[in-house]
């Protein structure tokens, strides 16, 4: 079933559009705020949909016109004017598929390079650049949390802020563990290698989402930034690693100056992670949440990125192929994602 109503959607923003009439309206004003976060959420939605029938309409004029006149340049025109209206349409039913609570939301990634040393290291980071291409084709910002570069070369881990309307909704699918098979460019003999590296992706939180933390279920360390120098590195004791016992998430950001700040942004990532997990889990608390969480599992990739003997680019999911690698390394997977949504149970 096509996932977006919109007769059913204007009713609603009638019945919220009531609410905010009433004379106690702000009497509760978290409630107030998020009820007109709602509305201009769904009047935005709503407005997309109306310009795109009207562009669809005016296509239609253009059209009887060219079938009358048989004139080339209107033929030109009508050309131009139907790629643009498919693009906007496509886009439009893309979005339609991001329906979840938080798929509106910026998004915290993090990348980790699995067993293998500078291997697996060159590939985290060059996932690391894959998606911030992904993020710039899209216009979003990128701001680095926290990272973990080798002497040697490449990444142990890194953790990123991409900023932008609908991009949780986008990468949610790119969760899990990614292969890479190639000639190693570190190996004297030019033998293949096969490297792994895993991918977590969870949402940014408002500032006025809530969750009950105990703090007698934190461990707080505090260290000094490391990094290969420039804007990574740092003279005191600022960056922040926050355990959540029960659960045995950890969370550390080190991309402040100060460490109130970096603690402040640990503890985001921290409520983001445990609200992940307790929906994952279909708990009501999260005191309910209890034993060693797993970020993912090795052995379960869901992307295999082939550079030899021939480029290819395979997502297990979906079945998804791409024989340009390269393109895909800069930053063009939408296709993956796109298909993942498509298949998601709630947009079926």
């Amino acid at each position: 079933m096509f996932p977006f109503e919109i007769d059913k959607m204007k009713e609603e923003v009638e019945k919220l559009e009531v609410e905010t009439y009433k004379e106690d309206f702000w009497a509760d004003s978290e409630k107030a705020q998020n009820i007109l976060k709602k509305l201009s959420s769904m009047r935005n939605r709503i407005e997309e949909y109306e310009n795109l029938v009207k562009s669809i309409e005016e296509l239609e004029l253009l059209l009887e016109l060219v079938s009358e006149e048989e004139e080339y340049e209107l033929y030109k025109d009508l050309k131009v004017q139907f790629q643009k209206v498919y693009k906007e349409a496509e886009e439009f039913k893309i979005s339609t598929l991001l329906n979840g609570e938080y798929d509106k939301n910026n998004v915290i990634l993090s990348i980790h390079s699995g067993a293998g040393g500078l291997e697996a290291q060159d590939w985290a980071e060059m996932l690391f650049r894959m998606y911030k291409r992904w993020a710039e084709r899209k216009d979003y910002k990128v701001e680095i949390l926290d990272i973990l570069p080798d002497t040697e070369g490449g990444i142990k881990s890194v953790t990123m802020l991409i900023k932008g309307l609908n991009a949780y909704g986008y990468l949610k699918s790119e969760k899990g563990v990614h292969r890479l098979i190639r000639i190693s460019p570190f190996d004297s003999s030019n033998r293949r290698h096969t490297s792994f590296a895993s991918v977590d992706v969870y949402p940014e939180l408002d500032d006025d989402t809530d969750i009950e933390i105990n703090e007698s279920d934190l461990k707080i360390d505090t260290y000094r930034a490391s990094g290969a120098g420039g804007q990574y590195v740092n003279t005191t004791d600022s960056a922040v690693r926050i355990t959540h016992i029960p659960t045995g998430i950890v969370v550390q950001c080190q991309s402040e100056r100060s460490q109130h700040s970096n603690r402040e942004t640990a503890m985001k990532m921290l409520k983001a992670k445990l609200i992940q997990l307790k929906e994952e889990e279909k708990k009501e608390k999260i005191e309910d949440l209890q034993g060693k969480y797993t970020q993912i599992a090795w052995g379960s990739q869901i992307r295999s990125y082939i550079f030899h003997p021939y480029t290819l680019v395979k997502d297990h999911r979906t079945d998804v192929e791409i024989g340009d690698a390269a393109r895909v390394m800069d930053g063009d997977i939408d296709p993956f994602i796109i298909e993942y949504l498509k298949k998601m149970p709630s947009n079926k």
